[in-house]
């Protein structure tokens, strides 16, 4: 019983051993082929598979070039606004390569190029074709713009300067009817038919008649003695 006892727990201990040589010789066969990458054997299929449970896929928002499973190549050239990724995840073969953006000298923003899976063939110097890749991360979502409309504000209205009040005082215009005709007759109480200049004049015409007066006898006297004196 004792002998049966200690081959059982010899055969338990071999397989044991071949076990973990299996598993870390799968392990050490894994070749990222790619520093910026961490390779592992098996499968991943979602964001849980790689330790990102409360991440979503947001493979279908990324602008990218390959990622087929006829080509060996994936580019991931943009990353649309709100979105960020935490990981990216190609597969080929029986073993995957996760990229993480930000480490490991994978720049923190996009474009990241020829993104792939990990080597395979003899001495690993083949990449082989992607069987199929996603990538892990989260979504903000954008608030919707705002449709309110400002009314533009009246301008404010300036009060005109008033006219400067005139100094000056407005004089009428000077009627430009003619001085009224004097009628004949005596106007200025002198009885004479002269119209009336705007002054008197009677004296002269009283002087012009002592005048011709004085000249009448004047030449009455001188004809007397020339008659006495013959």
């Amino acid at each position: 019983m004792r002998r049966r006892t200690f081959r059982g727990a010899v055969a338990i201990m071999a397989l044991t051993t071949a076990a973990l040589i299996g598993t870390a010789g799968s392990a050490l066969a894994c070749v990222p082929g790619d520093d910026r990458a961490e390779g592992t054997v098996g499968n991943a299929t979602k964001c849980s598979d790689i330790g990102l449970g409360k991440a979503i896929d947001v493979s279908d928002l990324l602008e990218v070039t390959g990622g087929t499973n006829k080509d060996q190549y994936l580019t991931v050239k943009s990353v649309p606004k709100g979105v960020t990724v935490a990981a990216i995840v190609v597969k080929g073969g029986n073993e995957y390569n996760t990229y993480r953006p930000g480490k490991k000298g994978l720049p923190a923003t996009p474009p990241w190029e020829k993104l792939h899976a990990p080597m395979v063939g003899k001495n690993f110097q083949n990449v082989p074709a992607i069987s199929h890749w996603f990538a892990c991360g989260s979504k903000t979502e954008t608030p919707p713009e705002s449709t309110v409309t400002t009314k533009p504000t009246k301008p404010t209205e300036t009060t005109k300067p008033s006219a400067p009040a005139s100094s000056e005082t407005t004089v009428a215009p000077t009627s430009t009817t003619g001085a009224a005709v004097v009628p004949a007759g005596n106007e200025s109480g002198t009885g004479g038919g002269l119209a009336n200049t705007g002054f008197d004049n009677m004296w002269l015409v009283w002087i012009a008649a002592l005048l011709i007066l004085g000249g009448g006898g004047l030449l009455a006297l001188l004809k007397f003695r020339r008659k006495a004196s013959e």
